[in-house]
């Protein structure tokens, strides 16, 4: 006889919420179950909160567990309490989509209940949704780059912010990266936004010359990618305590400033983090409470920027092999080592910043695409373009061989 599923009640000062299949294992490796992220969730929920409230979710829902692909749902469950609110969010395309919004710690657990991990909210709030409210500075580290290198982009991130009024608020992204975010006056569009972002971005890559780069393709950039994209309309970003999809299940962390240098993004986890919010609360408590800052003074360093020929770089060329192509990381990384094993002259010249790894996205669909850069393999040891090993994508790629 099948053993009948049990569910968890919570009673919260806000309501009553089922958690269904508690002891679900999320994070196989360590056992970490369903009912341990909700309960790391409900210890630290003022702060997850904090970073969502009001902002309509994107939500990304790992059902069962990080051993499987997640699926982005923009829309909300027609299923659905009540008592879980939404907001209709207009897209360039003209579609529309009835998102969920999150105001208290019975919705963000109806939420995790689903199997949202990471909370990933829109840039605005439900009083105007066309008006971001928060400005993000998403630091994409390229592979080798030192955390100590991440953090001297970071610490320049906010120099700049603060030159121009604004205050910035600190976390990791859980992941390898790190997140710089400004609270401003929702007075601005997403366009608005996205250029003063992208003139942070260059002010930063002009301080920091080798560490930081606005350089959108990958095999261009040296050290830290400052991605002032996430700035876009349809765009979200990790927030604040969110737990990563990673085998140690590692959290997005607030810090303090002073905290940053010594920081480890790896100590960050579901079993240490409570523990840190007992004892030092949450270092964004008081992101709501300042004074909101304007944008009009970037807005105008965007301008000099562009009268100047600053922001304006020639793409580069370099010699490019797309190496493996599938829907699943593992076979495509797989036949990457045999393309390395085939070639064994070459590829001990590559770095770690030549090998690059990026999600595709089709229409229905997203795989894993790896190419290799020879910019570094002597001329007379560099392979040709060969078919992709594997080459399983969903739409067809044209190989340039450059």
């Amino acid at each position: 006889m099948a053993q009948k599923k049990t569910a968890l009640v919570l009673r919260l000062p806000s309501g009553e919420v089922k958690v269904t299949s508690p002891d679900r294992v999320y994070f196989p490796k360590r056992g970490y179950t369903k009912r341990d992220v909700v309960e790391y969730y409900l210890a630290v929920a003022s702060g997850a909160v904090r970073g969502i409230r009001d902002r309509p979710l994107v939500l990304k829902r790992f059902v069962k567990g990080i051993g499987e692909k997640p699926f982005f749902q923009k829309r909300a469950p027609k299923s659905r309490p009540d008592w879980i609110e939404t907001a209709i969010i207009s897209f360039a395309s003209g579609r529309t989509a009835e998102e969920v919004v999150v105001r208290n710690t019975r919705q963000l657990i109806w939420c995790v209940n689903l199997g949202c991990l990471d909370l990933n909210p829109h840039a605005t709030t439900t009083r105007d949704l066309d008006a971001p409210n928060e400005l993000r500075i998403d630091l994409d580290p390229n592979p080798g780059i030192e955390w100590s290198t991440i953090c001297d982009v970071a610490f320049l991130t906010r120099e700049v912010l603060s030159e121009h009024g604004l205050v910035s608020w600190p976390k990791t992204s859980g992941s390898r990266g790190f997140h710089v975010l400004a609270r401003i006056r929702p007075d601005w569009g997403f366009r608005d936004m996205r250029k003063a972002a992208l003139a942070v971005a260059v002010e930063v890559e002009r301080r920091g010359p080798g560490i930081a780069t606005t350089r959108w393709a990958k095999e261009e950039r040296v050290g830290v990618f400052l991605d002032y994209n996430q700035n876009a309309k349809d765009s979200t970003v990790a927030s604040a305590y969110s737990i990563r999809p990673l085998e140690d299940a590692r959290v997005s962390a607030p810090l303090f400033w002073d905290e940053v240098a010594d920081s480890d993004p790896a100590g960050f986890t579901i079993l240490t983090m409570p523990d840190r919010f007992r004892e030092i609360g949450d270092p964004h408590e008081g992101m709501d409470t300042v004074e909101p800052g304007d944008l009009s003074s970037l807005i105008a360093l965007a301008d000099e920027q562009k009268a100047l020929g600053t922001r304006s770089s020639q793409p580069l060329r370099f010699p490019l092999l797309t190496i493996a192509n599938h829907p699943d990381l593992e076979p495509a990384m797989a036949g990457l080592e045999r393309w390395k094993t085939k070639y064994p002259d070459a590829a001990k010249h590559l770095e770690p910043a030549d090998i690059l790894v990026d999600k595709q996205r089709g229409r229905y669909s997203t795989w894993t695409r790896i190419r290799v850069n020879l910019r570094s393999v002597p001329q007379d040891l560099r392979p040709i373009q060969e078919t992709p090993d594997p080459d399983e994508a969903p739409t067809r790629i044209h190989y340039s061989g450059r």
